[in-house]
């Protein structure tokens, strides 16, 4: 639905407010995002084909530009990994790869002029459709409690469970009576971490999609002015999935640390 196309119809909140509904199945606690699912599902099996169908075909000779580009991230993913995780799994650095290529991936429907893929859709009988899926908050506060309950299962297996109940109750001030005060700030400090890594990436995107869409206000000078915005979300689009990446990295780094 374009703001051009639709002025009489809909005001500039009205287009707006519009854009910013997902198709939604089911009503309250229940619902689901179908866009946001069937983006973020489709792409992530789109990194997987990629990955896999490039890794058959590599050759030891001179890499294709494709093949260039997944070894290149791969080695800037490992070599992350190894500067800044401490512990020993193999699960961090295939995890951390597929978080920064995923939200890569989800950020950069972001650069598809707002209007192209919810026409299409109205089209084919579907009123609302949001494709950005880390612009709703279902979608990253889901992979962020994803990370809080890897955080936990490597506190507990590096520390066992008496040494993380230890770490809770007994940090910062070492002494029993201030058991109390140490768990809360140490709850608090804990539950931070996932609803901040969250909340980040989701207010970040839901900016950007806000500016995509008061440029699709503009009319005629929608397509030339959203090109050029999109030259600089770019750097937003691969800067949040590194953020993301770095922290999960980070924190579950910390969950192996045994104090």
């Amino acid at each position: 639905m374009s703001a051009s196309d639709t002025g009489e119809a809909l005001t500039s909140g009205d287009y707006i407010i519009h854009h910013l509904h997902n198709w939604t199945v089911g009503e309250g606690f229940w619902s689901l995002n179908v866009d946001s699912l069937l983006f973020s599902v489709g792409l992530g099996v789109l990194f997987c084909w990629l990955f896999a169908s490039v890794a058959k075909k590599a050759t030891t000779g001179v890499p294709g530009k494709l093949q260039c580009l997944i070894e290149m991230t791969v080695e800037f993913v490992d070599g992350t990994v190894k500067d800044t995780f401490h512990g020993k799994s193999a699960l961090i650095a295939p995890l951390s790869l597929t978080i920064f290529v995923w939200i890569i991936l989800m950020n950069t429907m972001d650069l598809v002029p707002v209007d192209w893929l919810p026409m299409a859709s109205q089209a084919s009988g579907i009123e609302y459709m949001r494709v950005v899926p880390t612009t709703d908050l279902n979608i990253t506060m889901g992979m962020s409690i994803s990370v809080f309950f890897l955080m936990i299962f490597y506190s507990i297996k590096m520390k066992g469970v008496s040494g993380f109940v230890k770490e809770l109750t007994m940090q910062p001030f070492n002494h029993w009576a201030f058991i109390p005060v140490n768990l809360v700030m140490e709850l608090v400090a804990l539950i931070a971490k996932p609803v901040s890594l969250g909340l980040r990436l989701f207010g970040n995107m839901y900016a950007g999609e806000m500016i995509f869409m008061l440029i699709a206000l503009l009319g005629v000078w929608q397509l030339p002015l959203h090109f050029v915005w999109a030259t600089f979300h770019i750097m937003v689009v691969l800067l949040q999935a590194f953020i993301f990446m770095m922290l999960t990295v980070v924190y579950l780094s910390m969950s192996c640390e045994d104090h």
